[in-house]
């Protein structure tokens, strides 16, 4: 009995080692195809396999070119799971969508487009930014009071575009900043040397050429297109 049980762990063992062997990654080109589909996770994007269109379940054209920003202006939507079951899923809670083959990532209660791909990504988005500012109700009635003194905190938000890096190592956004670029070049000690040597206006200057060179040194794998 043992000794089957032994036989029966090492075939599906070693079924288990072929199959992940199955899954052949390939360097990255502009001319790589990412599925059509929802990402409910970063790890989906990294395999290339969302949520296709067939498992989302909407009255929506599936081939309109505005499918998912529709879909995506509500607050659910609804899936068939890998089981088949119905299931709802916080459009807050989606990582990003793939819509011909552009990529698109959830940040700020929006999607943003990823424009250059890479182990390194570079994106822009429009954020909604919370500050406090201070406001004096009684202004208009005591401003000529020389000794009248009283602000009160209110939250405020407006949007700003701003710039980010993604990294396709650890699914983290970091802002497009001298700082940040220094946190993600940390993987390649001899680049990031080079780069925290620069003055600072060439570091500020040279932000993306240094994404570029260490995309160079440092390609990204995915797996193959089946």
């Amino acid at each position: 009995m043992k000794l089957l049980f032994f036989f029966l762990f090492n075939i599906l063992f070693y079924n288990g080692l072929a199959q992940d062997d199955s899954v052949r990654l390939i360097k990255y080109t502009p001319e790589y195809i990412f599925k059509d589909g929802i990402y409910l996770s970063f790890d989906q994007l990294k395999n290339n396999s969302p949520i296709l269109k067939s498992r989302i379940i909407s009255s929506l054209d599936p081939d309109s070119e505005d499918f998912f920003e529709k879909l995506l202006s509500k607050d659910n939507i609804y899936i068939y799971d890998k089981y088949g079951v119905k299931k709802e899923v916080p459009v807050k809670n989606i990582w990003g969508y793939c819509n011909n083959g552009m990529v698109y990532i959830n940040l700020s209660e929006n999607f943003h487009r990823i424009n250059i791909i890479g182990t390194l990504c570079h994106f822009i988005a429009d954020v909604t930014v919370y500050s406090n500012t201070y406001y004096d109700p009684y202004y208009y009635y005591y401003s000529n009071n020389p000794y009248y003194y009283n602000m009160r905190p209110v939250a405020t938000k407006s949007s700003e575009i701003r710039q980010f890096i993604f990294n396709f190592n650890d699914g983290k956004v970091y802002d497009y900043s001298v700082e940040g670029l220094e946190i993600v070049l940390m993987k390649d000690p001899e680049l990031y040397d080079e780069y925290v040597s620069l003055k600072s206006k060439k570091k500020k200057e040279l932000k993306f050429y240094y994404i570029r060179k260490f995309n160079e040194r440092n390609p990204l794998y995915l797996p193959e297109i089946n």
